[in-house]
């Protein structure tokens, strides 16, 4: 086990091809612990290089309606009435 912090793209990608290959190591082994270690080595890196941003609420509200098969009519009493749905997925009011 040689980790050490990942500080370039290279580290990244050798770091990623490590963890595939011990990424079912069982826990409390020396490749468990290594795997452990090195994901969140992985983690730092990818929030500080690919950090990802927070979705737009609209969207997000639409992207879900449509994963659970739901229409804009099954919002009315959840969020208000019908037409202040329409408003808000229209982003006519907040």
């Amino acid at each position: 086990m040689n980790l050490k912090p990942i500080k370039s793209e290279a580290d990244y990608e050798m770091a990623l091809e490590r963890l595939e290959m011990i990424f079912d190591s069982k826990p409390n082994t020396t490749e468990g612990d290594e795997a452990e270690i090195l994901s969140l080595l992985i983690e730092n890196y990818e929030n500080q290089h690919y950090p990802i941003e927070a979705p737009d609420p609209i969207q997000a509200i639409k992207i879900r309606t449509e994963e659970l098969n739901l229409k804009q009519k099954d919002l009315v009493g959840v969020i208000g009435g019908k037409s202040r749905v329409s408003e808000i997925l229209n982003k006519k009011k907040n």
